[in-house]
């Protein structure tokens, strides 16, 4: 006799993922009571049929779902947006696709292109802006930098594969690197010109945290600005204990994740 399946807000039954996959939500989402809404049953199923589709795979129109899971197109549709939201589908044109693996950036004193490039993907930068300014008081009490010297902006769209996938702004004072503007490739690697450079990294303090792009920020990285962001901020020093860069880098949430090896 085949085992009862969960009701599920008195829709037809329905198969769910397995909820034993390494890195699964517990019980896939399934709250206690075992009854979910009805737009999570319907992403449940989508969930399944990415797999059958594959990375690039088109899935169907919501008409076609809807007909499909026989629900309206509002539940489609935001079933839909989710799986986008969560990095598992892609807008593309007029229609939807199923997304590849998000990239995997170490939390380390390792740059963006040296993250990008392990994953076999081709990193890239747009230049925004390269300028500069006298110190601001809260830019100084932050790095220990004087108020009032001079300071590099640089500001940059980061790109893989020439998808816009964040944003990347560095703040340098102009002593460290006298002729950023005249010697820097901006689609290059920061780190690696101040390497050349002979300026060593010490140490680094870096904060994460969850953000929405400002409508600005959407813009230049082409995302919508409802879209979670991962925003981290650092400071770093170079191996004498002096500040070297104030950073703070906007990454798309439904293309990045970030790990981190921990040791006791």
């Amino acid at each position: 006799m085949p085992a009862p399946r969960t009701p599920v807000c008195d829709d037809p039954p329905v198969d769910y993922p397995n909820e034993q996959a390494p890195g699964a939500p517990v019980r896939s989402g399934i709250p206690e009571h075992g009854r979910i809404p009805k737009y999570y049953a319907v992403k449940a199923r989508i969930a399944a049929l990415l797999e059958e589709l594959g990375e690039g795979g088109v899935i169907p129109t919501e008409r076609d779902l809807a007909e499909r899971y026989d629900v309206a197109r509002e539940t489609v549709r935001q079933a839909v947006r989710e799986l986008v939201l969560e990095g598992r589908l892609r807008r593309r044109g007029r229609g939807t696709v199923v997304a590849g693996p998000k990239l995997t950036q170490p939390l380390s004193l390792a740059s963006y292109t040296e993250g990008v490039r392990r994953q076999g993907r081709t990193p890239g930068r747009a230049l925004v802006t390269l300028d500069r300014f006298p110190c601001p008081d809260p830019l100084a009490a932050e790095t220990g930098l004087t108020r009032g010297e001079p300071v590099w902006h640089l500001e940059r769209v980061l790109l893989a594969d020439d998808e816009r996938v964040g944003l990347e702004s560095t703040y340098v004072a102009v002593a460290r690197v006298p002729r950023l503007d005249a010697d820097f490739d901006p689609d290059s690697s920061f780190y690696g010109y101040l390497a050349a450079q002979g300026i060593s990294f010490g140490d680094a303090d870096e904060r994460l945290e969850t953000v929405l792009a400002t409508p600005r920020e959407a813009l230049l990285i082409g995302t919508p600005p409802a879209l979670p962001m991962l925003l981290i901020h650092r400071i770093s020093r170079d191996t004498g204990g002096r500040p070297l860069e104030r950073v703070r880098s906007l990454y798309r949430g439904d293309r990045f994740s970030f790990t981190a090896h921990l040791q006791g």
